[in-house]
């Protein structure tokens, strides 16, 4: 199973496959693909604020039906007990969509470099 940071969503639905390193191609490739409910509400976010082109909704259909990309279903309560001690960012979107991944003890495919430095399941190249 592999968690998707938000901006590896985006790009998965703008269908920019480009941007991906091989490592990462390979994951998605062969992996069972999963997002946090964090990072629905962060592509509502960037819609709402003008730097996204879709809401959430319509992106997350198309993912789910494209790609069988699934929503984790684990507690809000156990992810957020872990996001707790996660002190790497101010930033609530990471901080929920990490401690989502570690709580599953999964990957976690992002490029943003505090998140790998913070979290060693966390992959890109």
């Amino acid at each position: 199973m592999i968690h998707l940071d938000t901006h590896v969503a985006a790009w998965l639905y703008a269908g920019r496959s480009d941007l991906f390193p091989p490592r990462v191609k390979d994951h998605l490739e062969s992996e069972e693909l999963v997002v946090s409910p964090m990072v629905q509400l962060e592509l509502q976010y960037l819609y709402d604020v003008g730097k996204a082109t879709e809401p959430a909704q319509k992106v997350m259909a198309t993912l789910q039906r494209v790609l069988e990309v699934r929503v984790s279903t684990l507690s809000f309560e156990s992810v957020a007990a872990a996001a707790l001690s996660f002190d790497f960012t101010r930033d609530p979107f990471d901080r929920l969509i990490t401690a989502q991944a570690d709580v599953a003890r999964a990957t976690l495919i992002t490029k943003d470099r505090k998140i790998r430095e913070f979290y060693g399941r966390a992959v890109w190249e």
